[in-house]
């Protein structure tokens, strides 16, 4: 049932070459063995500390984790169930059966999963295991977001008005909406990552967003009770670090801007917050340790507000009674390892520093590098990670993972790939780095958000630091700009395609010679008039051309569509497996692109932007792989789990009629009539696992 993993030391994953931590790096009592009950990168993350410390590790992992790198990593890793996290991660009977086999004195919840769960830390109490995090009193009260207003408003916190009580039938909320008039928020009243909220803009669309936040937040946190608030048109989001320990000290670790949102969920962070004077900093930070104090907390949290960005006032939100996705752009600014402060209050001692000895310096950005299709909604991907080079670490530079080259991103978990942290001296200095390793950072296999993120870091209002949560969408269009490719791009992607063809030549034919010399053509040569070749790449579905003739030796003369200049194109390389480090001269321009082919599609990543061109297929096989193109076809948009079917054979529906609902990467997803007409196949059952593009329903014309 158990596997023991591989030795901690024989892997050095690059997330551990990070920025140094101040700290005496010694755990004064016997925390001796910790359970990370995580996954991914923050168990990757909580090792890291505890290697330091001389804490070991013990890791559990699931079916689709049984090869993961925070299994491989740990001093010891055992296997606890199927691949669904209901199944696994969140069996508290099994992860503690595992912590008492291994005899660890400590449990580190991570984030997600188990981390807020108020019965969880009773069990590990009554058990005699330390809960690495609050009391289960704090987590009780600050996880039902309707207490949690009501505690804070009596400690002083401001809150935003909205409707929190217990009556939770439709009508009453109808009409508890009204009041606080619309747009209005649905809330979940457990749990936090954006799971479970809705935003309702009038009283047509209150009922079915009410039920999908509350399905939502069943699934997520075990109840559906929602709550009500008045929806701050795009304000931002500011939230405070706060940690305290059980000799009564809390203190705040300045605040990060966490505005840039899709889907209600960070996408870019920042600390310290840009534009806030020291006195609201000041008072922001006092206002969450009150929120800290108020409910007799312990160890790390993150109390989140709500600030209007044009007086920054601000208001209480929520407090998330754990360690944050974000953390690292804390550490940044303020040399701290809050791991290893977790660790430390968690063994009973007092906090390493008082407030007034806390400082901060810098700027940081933390950019969450997600398996998602920006361009198309930022519906989240699953697939293997085929090719994956990082950026270099650097003591200003981290990147923090989970995966590594090979791994897969699951449908069954959230689709982060990896966290890449920069530090600089100042916000404007911070951001140019963050942009030069996002240039760096190279995926092939799924969808990322990378391009948008660099996208993003150039935009002349995120630059100015202009940022609030509905950011994306007012800036739509210039975040998405039309993409064409450049002339030099297309031409080295033909270049590219010359040598990996001669590549392939020097591995299977002896005494080779460059395919491309007119001495070598069997087409017939005469000079000043060398043949032409075309090469042809699809770029969203466009055809494009290049024209190549050969010239001199390893000298080419290239045109584009047909058009324009013919380009003198030079070029050299080094290979390394299927990876190819071009240095070319295109018209007196000299560039330098890694170029990686994978089956029909070439990859060249250049200082500006990944292009990824594809090669044409045969006829008879872009045929055979066309999508359906039936008029009435509901296809699932993503890879994920069927978790509701919504219709029956025969149902007459209507265009834009919900069908069923898909489960992936911990979102719900409704898949929508496209067309009206009558139910006259379903293909899929509950339970299924289906791939993008699958055919899920069949829809007829309705007769008369």
């Amino acid at each position: 049932m158990y596997h023991l993993s591989k030795i901690f030391h024989q892997r050095k994953p690059i997330f551990l070459q990070t920025c140094a931590f101040s700290g005496s790096g010694i755990l004064s009592t016997a925390i001796e063995k910790v359970l990370i009950a995580n996954r991914g990168e923050i168990a990757c993350r909580v090792m890291k500390t505890a290697r330091k410390l001389g804490v070991k590790t013990v890791a559990v992992y699931s079916d689709a984790d049984r090869d993961s790198m925070h299994a491989d990593l740990a001093d010891e890793a055992y296997y606890i169930g199927p691949s669904a996290s209901s199944e696994s991660y969140l069996r508290q009977d099994k992860i503690i059966t595992v912590a008492k086999k291994t005899k660890c004195t400590a449990i580190h919840p991570g984030y997600g999963f188990l981390s807020e769960n108020m019965e969880f830390a009773q069990l590990c109490q009554r058990e005699k295991i330390i809960f690495i995090g609050p009391p289960a009193s704090a987590i009780r009260d600050m996880g039902i977001k309707s207490t949690s207003k009501e505690i804070m408003s009596k400690a002083g916190v401001p809150i935003i008005a909205g409707y929190h009580s217990s009556d939770q039938s439709n009508e009453v909320l109808l009409t508890e909406a009204k009041k606080i008039g619309f747009p209005v928020m649905i809330k979940a009243i457990r749990g936090g990552g954006g799971k479970g909220m809705r935003i309702a803009q009038g009283e047509k669309t209150f009922f079915e967003a009410l039920e999908s936040a509350r399905t939502e937040a069943l699934k997520s946190f075990g109840d559906s009770d929602v709550l009500l608030e008045k929806y701050v048109v795009d304000p931002r989001h500011v939230e405070v670090q706060v940690f305290a320990d059980t000799h009564g000290n809390a203190v705040y670790l300045f605040e990060r801007d966490c505005s840039v949102q899709r889907r209600h969920q960070k996408i870019i962070e920042e600390a310290p917050a840009p534009g806030l004077s020291e006195k609201t900093r000041t008072e922001i930070g006092e206002a969450a340790v009150r929120a800290a104090k108020a409910v007799g907390y312990v160890g790390a949290g993150t109390v989140e507000f709500i600030m209007d960005q044009n007086d920054h006032s601000f208001y209480f939100m929520e407090m998330n009674t754990r360690l944050q996705v974000e953390h690292p752009v804390t550490e940044a600014i303020t040399g701290l390892d809050l791991v290893e402060w977790q660790l430390k209050v968690a063994a009973g001692e007092k906090l390493p520093l008082a407030q007034q000895d806390i400082t901060m310096k810098g700027h940081a950005f933390e950019a969450r590098i997600y398996a998602e299709d920006p361009r198309g909604g930022f519906l989240p991907q699953a697939g293997p990670l085929l090719y994956l080079n990082p950026p270099e670490t650097a003591a200003n530079v981290r990147v923090e993972t989970g995966v590594r080259q090979g791994d897969e991103v699951s449908v069954y978990y959230d689709p982060m790939i990896a966290k890449l942290v920069v530090w600089g001296n100042n916000r404007g200095e911070a951001l140019r780095i963050m942009k030069s390793k996002l240039a760096d950072y190279h995926i092939i296999g799924v969808e990322t958000n990378i391009e948008f993120l660099k996208d993003l870091c150039i935009h002349p209002k995120f630059k100015a630091g202009v940022v609030h949560t509905g950011f994306i969408d007012q800036y739509k269009d210039s975040l998405f700009p039309e993409l064409q490719v450049p002339s030099n791009i297309l031409c080295q992607a033909a270049l590219a395609a010359i040598l990996y063809e001669d590549l392939a030549c020097l591995k299977t034919a002896v005494n080779c010679k460059n395919l491309w010399s007119p001495f070598n053509t069997e087409l017939g040569f005469r000079v000043n008039h060398p043949l032409a070749k075309p090469f042809n790449f699809i770029f969203n579905d466009k055809k494009l051309m290049v024209d190549v003739k050969y010239t001199e030796p390893e000298v080419y003369s290239m045109q584009v569509n047909g058009i324009g200049p013919w380009r003198k194109v030079i070029g050299t390389l080094t290979q390394e497996d299927n990876v190819l480090e071009l240095k070319s001269e295109v018209q007196d321009t000299k560039m330098k692109t890694r170029i990686v082919k994978i089956n029909d599609q070439l990859y060249l990543f250049t200082n500006d932007r990944a292009w990824k061109l594809d090669l044409p297929q045969p006829e008879f096989l872009s045929k055979l792989n066309k999508k359906s193109e039936l008029s009435g076809a509901a296809v699932s948009p993503i890879p994920g789990v069927v978790d509701k079917i919504l219709v029956s054979p025969n149902d007459v529906v209507k265009k834009g009629d919900a069908l069923l609902i898909i489960v992936a990467m911990k979102m719900e997803h409704s898949i929508r009539a496209s067309s009206d007409g009558v139910i006259e196949e379903i293909l899929c059952g509950v339970g299924d696992t289906v791939a993008k593009d699958r055919l899920l329903v069949k829809i007829a014309e309705k007769t008369q």
